[in-house]
């Protein structure tokens, strides 16, 4: 509430604020109160604060009674909204398809497809053209539809296992039905394998079509190779790995008019991510042991138990950090040692500390959530942390 001061020496506090429609007179307060009698004073200063506390008060109630229309008109378009059955509908399914596409799945394909060819034309700046981008995004968009196809074809074929280990997948949780699962797997390979045929050669096109066979043979029946600790990691770190990073390194240069070859820096984030594609085929068994036990999935986590894989898998990703160490050390003209060496020390001690953290939290459901959670965000930063090193 404003002050405001009369231009005599006496001041005098103004009435009720105008947005109360209560009015009152304050009567002047003495210049020096020790002179005036004291009971007027005393009147005085009690009609002073109860004007002000009374002021303020109607201030009050006009925000809240604002904030309460507010709310209900807000209330109102949300149901509004909610009313409309095919509005809801559309939203449901759309929801349900991009948790039927496993995000983090595609944040890892998207990161990887883009390091490589923005390495790629650094590596090559003057060969730039803008007519290669819509090749560039046509082309990641059928590594979506190769992901999707993979990850897709997986819940159609998990899903009693997906009902106690991932329940809030679409089709166990009964937001998307077998037919539309089956609709959406086959219009991502039919697509993807359009868009690779038609624009980037059979070479490419055969690399596309390896990868769709071992996502198959992954999950379906009778080979349903998931079942095999050692070939399932295999196929997931060859997939994941090596068939993402040289094939895309591969396409992209030759839209560039350029023979293949290997780089350093790419025969580095090759092997890199390969090495870390195991780890990850190893520990994202880790939240699915109960699951896998009541199914008889035998897994390396089932086998050795959870605590023993969570250190194998940091392990691994330890030595992939000291070979990304020693070889900024020891190449010099090939990698910037002033960006790779420390960063790649920051990551390595980070997964230090996450895995002291999963082991002071006795190896719980959400910590081994949470420490696999944490192995997907170092494969991002890898891929973040390529082009520039």
């Amino acid at each position: 509430m404003d002050l405001s001061f009369a231009p005599s020496s006496s001041p005098r506090f103004p009435a009720i604020s105008p947005h109360c429609s209560t009015s009152s007179y304050i009567p002047p307060i003495s210049a020096n109160p020790t002179t005036a009698k004291p009971a007027a004073f005393l009147s005085s200063c009690r009609t002073n604060l109860y004007s002000i506390g009374l002021s303020r008060s109607c201030s009050k109630s006009l925000l809240s009674c604002r904030k309460k229309r507010n709310s209900i008109w807000a209330r109102s378009q949300v149901g509004a909204a909610e009313s409309d059955p095919v509005l809801t509908k559309v939203s449901d399914f759309k929801d349900a398809c991009w948790r039927f596409l496993r995000p983090h799945t595609i944040r890892g394909t998207v990161l990887g497809s883009t390091a490589l060819v923005t390495r790629a034309l650094i590596e090559n700046s003057n060969l730039i053209k803008w007519s290669l981008l819509f090749k560039a995004f046509s082309g990641l968009f059928a590594l979506l539809c190769g992901n999707g196809y993979i990850v897709g074809i997986n819940q159609i074929y998990d899903i009693k296992i997906d009902k106690v280990n991932k329940p809030y997948l679409p089709i166990a949780a009964g937001d998307l039905s077998v037919k539309s699962a089956w609709l959406l797997v086959v219009f991502f390979a039919v697509t993807g394998l359009l868009i690779v045929g038609l624009n980037f050669g059979a070479f490419i096109t055969s690399l596309y079509c390896l990868g769709l066979f071992l996502g198959t043979i992954y999950s379906v029946p009778p080979l349903r190779m998931k079942r095999f600790p050692v070939a399932a990691f295999l196929i997931i770190a060859t997939v994941r790995g090596f068939l993402l990073n040289f094939g895309v390194y591969y396409a992209t240069r030759a839209a560039l008019g350029l023979q293949f070859e290997w780089s350093s820096a790419v025969a580095f984030i090759t092997t890199f991510v390969t090495l870390f594609a195991l780890v990850i085929a190893i520990t994202k068994d880790l939240p699915d042991v109960e699951g896998d036990r009541k199914f008889e999935i035998s897994t390396f986590a089932t086998k050795l138990g959870v605590r023993n894989i969570a250190f194998l898998g940091s392990g691994l990703l330890l030595l992939n950090y000291v070979g990304s160490i020693f070889a900024a050390s020891l190449m010099p003209e090939a990698f910037r040692r002033s960006l790779m060496i420390p960063m790649h020390a920051i990551l390595a001690l980070s997964l230090v500390f996450q895995t002291w953290v999963l082991e002071q939290a006795n190896y719980t459901k959400e910590a081994i959530a949470s420490y696999y959670r944490f192995i997907w965000n170092l494969f991002y930063a890898e891929y973040l942390l390529f082009p520039f090193i």
